[in-house]
């Protein structure tokens, strides 16, 4: 009896069985639909960039069978969005990393210590700049993706009729400006809530002598004599060589500036040239561009390392990792220089070697700068504290401070007022 029971039940659970069969080939189950792999970054200066990247997007989708989307933002806004997908612990899997959010999002980001050994020894090794922006005190954070160098942008005609040379030193820079604003033709420095005017006054800064922390990046160096010489600097670069409308300027007015035929000279990648070139824009043959200006504190410019990182809370960390590592294929990283018309440079010294460098004489000053950049907080290290002072862009709204008219050595003890409250943690992330 108990073997009739038995194979009743067998013959009742296969029956069930091939009807669940049936239904399974009609609808997939959830399991079986192709993962979706998200990835923020910001949009690029140079947008053939974007293009490439999503064209190895595309490329990795189909190797991998999953399906990758790349999204992008206005740079500004990745510092909120950044914040508020680590507030909701949600949103994408990859996300773009600038200067030393890798501290800021310690806990929040996912060890990358085996993919940047892996691409290290693969690759040369890695500038020691790069790797100050994303080892923190509980690893690599962060995979170093590329950096940008800040040169001068300049148009030689208009110096030329000026007669005045492309500006060696910062103090060169103002006495130049002065000449070419009389001319019609101001120098650009965005004093204003956007990246290039953090990374201009760290380059600035550095150059007379000056710093924003001590080494020990615990304790605020800004209030000096130093930082006062350059808050003045600036008050007569704005009054004399400049045009009030770079308190208000964008990561994209300096490059406007620059193409419209009004304005002389500018700190900035080299964007303008690129997009010039594109758009058969006569303007392409009058801009050259020059290393990073230097001071009686010697040759030292700013940057932003960009970085990608995985939140902790992605569902797809080593699918996310693989994606990383093919963006890295000597072919694909080749790709994306190229792509980005050498304004991507590598963080990585195997692919400094790229063609492009040489190819083109307004480019071949680009690799020397690596040998001047530093990580905005040097001679700090990158900290959480040095990201708080970005992006609450507190460096640049001390010096309009002193423009609007407050005293310089006030402005310089808010600014110190400031620092302090980054280095307590009581700065909150706002961004822009």
């Amino acid at each position: 009896m108990s073997a009739v029971i038995a194979r009743r039940s067998f013959l009742k659970g296969s029956a069930i069985a091939v009807a669940g069969a049936s239904l399974a080939l009609e609808r997939a189950p959830a399991w079986a639909q192709k993962r979706e792999l998200t990835m923020l970054s910001f949009n690029h200066f140079v947008p053939a960039s974007d293009d490439e990247l999503r064209r190895q997007a595309d490329v990795f989708s189909k190797q991998a069978g999953v399906t990758v989307r790349v999204d992008t933002i206005a740079g500004p806004q990745m510092f909120a969005k950044r914040a508020a997908e680590v507030s909701s612990q949600s949103g994408h899997d990859v996300i773009v990393t600038g200067a030393a959010d890798p501290f800021l999002y310690e806990q929040q980001l996912v060890d990358m210590g085996d993919l940047v050994d892996h691409l290290g020894g693969r690759y040369g090794g890695w500038y020691p700049f790069a790797k100050e922006t994303c080892h923190t005190a509980s690893g690599w954070r962060a995979v170093p993706w590329f950096w940008v160098a800040f040169v001068g942008s300049y148009n030689e005609v208009q110096f030329k009729k000026a007669g005045v040379q492309a500006p060696k030193t910062w103090d060169d820079l103002l006495k130049a400006g002065k000449v070419l604003k009389k001319q019609g033709n101001p120098v650009g420095i965005p004093i204003s809530q956007c990246t290039d005017a953090n990374i201009t006054f760290w380059s600035v800064l550095w150059c007379a002598g000056g710093k924003v922390l001590e080494p020990d990046g615990k304790t605020p160096a800004i209030n000096s004599d130093k930082a006062a010489g350059v808050v003045e600097w600036y008050k007569e670069l704005y009054k004399d060589a400049m045009e009030p409308e770079v308190l208000s300027w964008d990561n994209a007015s300096n490059n406007r500036f620059l193409l419209s035929g009004k304005g002389s000279w500018i700190h900035n990648p080299i964007s303008p040239y690129v997009a010039a070139v594109e758009k058969k824009m006569p303007i392409a043959d009058e801009i050259n561009h020059h290393n990073s200006p230097g001071g009686p504190g010697g040759i030292h410019s700013a940057t932003g390392v960009n970085s990608l990182g995985i939140w902790k809370f992605s569902k797809n960390i080593p699918l996310a990792k693989d994606f990383i590592k093919f963006l890295f294929e000597k072919e694909n990283y080749n790709a994306f220089i190229k792509g980005g018309s050498a304004f991507n440079q590598p963080p990585l010294r195997g692919f400094a070697e790229h063609p492009i460098w040489a190819s083109h004489p307004k480019y071949a000053m680009l690799p020397k700068e690596a040998e001047y950049v530093h990580e905005q907080g040097w001679p700090a290290k990158p900290n959480a504290a040095v990201q708080l002072i970005v992006v609450n862009f507190v460096l640049p709204n001390m010096v309009a401070k002193a423009i609007a008219g407050m005293p310089t050595k006030r402005a310089l003890a808010w600014g110190e007022d400031q620092i302090r409250l980054a280095l307590q943690g009581k700065l909150e992330t706002k961004g822009k």
